[in-house]
């Protein structure tokens, strides 16, 4: 602006110039437009400097203001990554929590599984071991005496410990006896009275062993197996039993 209001004297000037013509001579003229001249360059340079200043400043501005906004991004890329990180952690975690609850969960379930297992399990052998007994016992009620003595057999192989195994031992020797094999009910009776003697059926193995002895003619050896009957188990109806057949020799 300071340059246009230059531009504008000189005009006028000259114009005055012209007109006044007879007033100025030729080096006045000279004068006042070289200091015009001068005047719109000084003019000129400070405009110059002043925008040099500005575009100087701006320039600056710009840089800082550059640099900001690369420092900010950079920040937020940071920032982005922990927050990956973040969340990849949350994940891995939600993971192994949801895992470990799976893994806790299905071992409580083996534990009450197995618990189960072993609180029926008593429960379903003692079924199964009266059911095997039951059924031998029967092969012997129906006449099927080889039958019984090999179901017997094995129901002493399968329940070694059972209460019943005593009981099993007394009728494999009757089953014995009943097939007329005195010889080995004997031997199969006096392992009850051997292996047994407080049991039930130890009485009843005896007089089983005096009847076979008889039978096999052998009358003072079953005479003797029935006095001993009556003084190791004089309570017992096989007591009273051999009691009676003393009488009768």
């Amino acid at each position: 602006m300071q340059m246009q209001r230059t531009l504008a004297v000189a005009l006028l000037a000259l114009a005055a110039g012209g007109a006044r013509a007879g007033l100025f001579d030729d080096d006045e003229a000279r004068k006042q437009i070289a200091d015009l001249k001068t005047e719109a360059a000084a003019g000129q340079k400070a405009l110059d400097e002043r925008m040099g200043r500005l575009e100087s400043a701006l320039k600056d501005r710009a840089v800082d203001l550059a640099q900001l906004i690369d420092g900010l991004r950079q920040d937020m890329t940071k920032l982005r990554g922990q927050i990956e990180v973040l969340v990849n952690q949350t994940e891995t975690m939600e993971r192994r929590q949801k895992d470990l609850y799976v893994d806790l969960d299905t071992r409580l379930r083996r534990l009450e599984q197995s618990f189960q297992e072993k609180v029926a399990s008593p429960e379903r052998e003692a079924q199964k071991e009266k059911e095997a007994y039951e059924a031998a016992l029967n092969q012997f009620k129906v006449g099927n005496y080889q039958a019984c003595v090999a179901a017997f057999q094995t129901f002493v192989v399968n329940y070694p410990n059972s209460q019943l195994v005593p009981a099993a031992q007394y009728w494999i020797g009757n089953a014995y006896y009943a097939t007329r094999d005195y010889k080995v009910a004997i031997a199969t009776q006096q392992k009850v009275v051997a292996s047994w003697p407080e049991n039930v059926k130890a009485p009843d193995a005896m007089l089983n062993i005096a009847s076979a002895q008889a039978e096999l003619g052998d009358q003072k050896s079953a005479r003797e197996t029935l006095r001993v009957l009556i003084q190791k188990y004089p309570t017992s109806p096989a007591a009273e039993e051999a009691k009676q057949r003393l009488q009768k020799r």
